[in-house]
C-alpha cells in the first residue's frame, strides 16, 4: 500500500472513530438528560449483575496489575528507559511528583476526605466495636485510593510511554495490539474498538467527576451562607459557571497555564491538610496515620483478593458499591491519566516510574485520609457533633461541616471551593485534549473544534450526572462506561510484556 493510500486509510479511520465516539457519548448524554432515572436504573442493573457474577475477576485483575508493576520494577526490565536510552527526564523529580498528584487525584480527595471513612464506619460498626470499625473504615478508604488504584494508572502509563517514546508509535491504545500481533483484520478491529471504548470510559468518568465537583462547590457555598440545601436552583448556576470557565482554555494550546492551575489546586489541598492536622486534634490524627501505615502495609496485598463471599447481602452490596466501583472507576480514568503521566515521564526508567507513580501518591493518600478521616472520627467518638447525620444525608457537606469545628472556617471553606473548582476545570480541559487526541488518530495537537466538541459532550455528561441527584447513581453510570475496559487493559498488558521480552533476547 502506498504512503498516500495509508494516510487516507488512517484519516478515514480517525474520522469514523471520532464520529462514532461522539455519537455514542452524545447519545448517552441526550438519553440521560431526557430520562435520567432510566439511564441510572439501567446502569445500576447492569453493573450490579456484572459485579455479582464477575466481581472476583475485577479484583483478580487489579491485583495482577499491582503485582506485575512491582515485579517489573525489581526485575532487569526496571532499567529500561521509557524513551530512547539517552533520553533525560524533562522535569525534576519534585515537579514530576507534584504533577502526578494533580493527574490522578483531585476533586475526589476533597469530596471524600472525611465522608468516605465515615460512610464505611456506618456499616462496620454494626459488625464490630466502634474503635475497630473506625480502623477498618480508614483501611478500606486507603485500599480504594492506594497501591491498586495507582498500579492501574502506572501500567497504563508505562504502556503508553513505552510504545510512544521508545518505539515511536502513535499515542493510541490500538498501537500495542497492532505492533505486537501484526496488522491483521482482528487486530485492527480490536484495536479500533479499544480506542473507542477508552474514549467512552474517559468521557463518562470525567462527567462523574464534574458532578462531584459541582456538588462539592454547592455544598461549600451553602455552608458559608448558612442556608439549607436548595437543590438545582444553585446547582445549575454553579455548573454554568464551571462550563464557562473551561471554554476559553479549550480554545488555547495545552500550555503552562493548565499546569499552574493544577499545581495551585494541589498547593491549596496540601495547605488544607496541614491546617486540619495542626488546628485539629494533632496527637489523635498522627496516631491514626501511623497506625494506618502499619495496618495498610500488613494487609493490603491480601485485601486485593478479598471478595466477601461469606458475608451477608449488606456487606456484599457495600463491596459492589464501593470497592468494585472504585476499581472500575480507576480503570475508566486509566487512559486519560495514563497519557498525562506518560507525557511527563519520558526519560524515566521503569523502576523510577513505578516507585514515583505508585508509592509516593499512596503515601500521600494515607496521610490525607488519615488526617481528614481521623478528624471526623474524633468528632464522632470523642465529641459528637452531628457529623454522622450530615454524612448520611449528603456526603458533599461532610468536609465543610468538619471545617466548622476548626478556626478560620470561612477561609478554609472558600479554599476548598477554589481547589475543587480548579481541579475540575483542569481535568475537563486535559480530558478534552486527550479525547481529541484519541479520536483523531493520536494527533498530539488536536484541532480546537474537536476539543470544543468534546468539551460540550463532557458538559452534557456532567449535567446527566447532576440530574441523577444521587452520588450512587453517578458511580453506577461511571462503572457502566468502564466495564469493557477491564478486558482491554489485560490485553494491553500482554502486548507490553511480549514487547519487553524483545529488549533482552535469549
Amino acid at each position: 500500500m502506498s504512503n498516500a493510500a495509508s494516510r487516507n486509510e488512517k484519516a478515514a479511520k480517525s474520522s469514523a472513530k471520532l464520529l462514532l465516539a461522539l455519537f455514542i457519548t452524545g447519545g448517552i448524554a441526550v438519553w440521560g438528560i431526557a430520562d435520567t432515572k432510566g439511564l441510572a436504573d439501567l446502569a445500576q442493573s447492569v453493573v450490579g449483575f456484572y459485579f455479582t457474577s464477575r466481581g472476583w475477576f475485577v479484583m483478580l485483575t487489579v491485583s495482577v496489575l499491582l503485582i506485575t508493576a512491582v515485579g517489573l520494577a525489581f526485575s532487569p526490565y526496571g532499567r529500561i528507559v521509557l524513551g530512547k536510552d539517552d533520553d533525560k527526564p524533562e522535569f525534576s523529580t519534585p515537579e514530576w511528583i507534584s504533577m502526578l498528584f494533580a493527574a490522578g487525584m483531585g476533586v475526589g480527595l476533597l469530596y471524600w476526605g472525611s465522608a468516605e471513612p465515615i460512610t464505611h464506619y456506618l456499616i462496620a460498626r454494626d459488625y464490630t466495636g466502634e474503635g475497630d470499625a473506625a480502623t477498618a473504615a480508614l483501611f478500606a478508604t486507603n485500599f480504594h485510593w492506594g497501591l491498586h488504584a495507582w498500579a492501574i494508572y502506572a501500567i497504563m502509563g508505562m504502556i503508553i510511554a513505552y510504545f510512544s517514546f521508545r518505539r515511536d508509535c502513535p499515542t493510541l491504545l490500538s498501537t500495542p495490539i497492532e505492533l505486537v500481533f501484526g496488522r491483521r483484520h482482528w487486530t485492527r478491529s480490536i484495536g479500533w474498538l479499544s480506542d473507542v471504548m477508552a474514549i467512552i470510559a474517559i468521557a463518562i468518568g470525567l462527567g462523574g467527576s464534574m458532578a462531584m465537583g459541582v456538588f462539592q462547590v454547592q455544598g461549600g457555598i451553602e455552608s458559608i451562607l448558612g442556608i439549607e440545601p436548595v437543590g438545582l436552583s444553585l446547582t445549575l448556576p454553579v455548573f454554568s459557571v464551571l462550563c464557562a470557565a473551561y471554554v476559553l482554555p479549550l480554545l488555547l494550546p495545552l500550555d503552562r497555564g493548565m499546569s499552574l492551575m493544577s499545581e495551585a489546586a494541589m498547593l491549596i489541598a496540601g495547605a488544607l491538610m496541614i491546617f486540619v492536622l495542626l488546628a485539629g486534634p494533632t496527637h489523635y490524627i498522627m496516631s491514626a496515620v501511623v497506625e494506618q501505615i502499619g495496618t495498610y502495609v500488613s494487609d493490603v496485598l491480601a485485601q486485593g483478593f478479598v471478595t466477601y463471599t461469606f458475608f451477608d447481602k449488606r456487606v456484599g452490596h457495600w463491596f459492589h458499591d464501593w470497592t468494585l466501583t472504585y476499581m472500575v472507576w480507576w480503570l475508566a480514568w486509566a487512559p486519560f491519566v495514563g497519557v498525562f503521566i506518560a507525557r511527563i515521564s519520558r526519560g524515566r526508567t521503569i523502576r523510577e516510574f513505578v516507585v514515583g507513580v505508585i508509592l509516593v501518591p499512596t503515601l500521600f493518600s494515607i496521610a490525607w485520609f488519615g488526617t481528614f478521616g481521623a478528624a471526623g472520627f474524633y468528632d464522632i467518638l470523642r465529641r459528637p457533633t452531628g457529623i454522622l447525620a450530615v454524612t448520611e444525608k449528603d456526603p458533599a457537606y461532610t468536609s465543610f461541616f468538619l471545617l466548622q469545628s476548626l478556626p478560620l472556617t470561612t477561609i478554609t471553606s472558600i479554599a476548598t471551593i477554589v481547589a475543587a473548582f480548579l481541579f475540575i476545570v483542569t481535568s475537563v480541559v486535559s480530558a478534552a485534549f486527550v479525547l481529541g487526541m484519541f479520536s483523531t488518530g493520536g494527533n498530539l495537537n488536536p484541532d480546537r473544534k474537536v476539543k470544543l466538541a468534546w468539551g460540550v459532550v463532557l458538559g452534557a455528561l456532567g449535567l446527566v450526572m447532576i440530574l441523577s441527584g444521587s452520588i450512587d447513581a453517578v458511580k453506577s453510570i461511571i462503572a457502566l462506561g468502564a466495564l469493557p475496559f477491564v478486558f482491554i487493559v489485560l490485553l494491553l498488558l500482554v502486548c507490553f510484556l511480549k514487547a519487553l521480552k524483545t529488549e533482552f533476547p535469549k
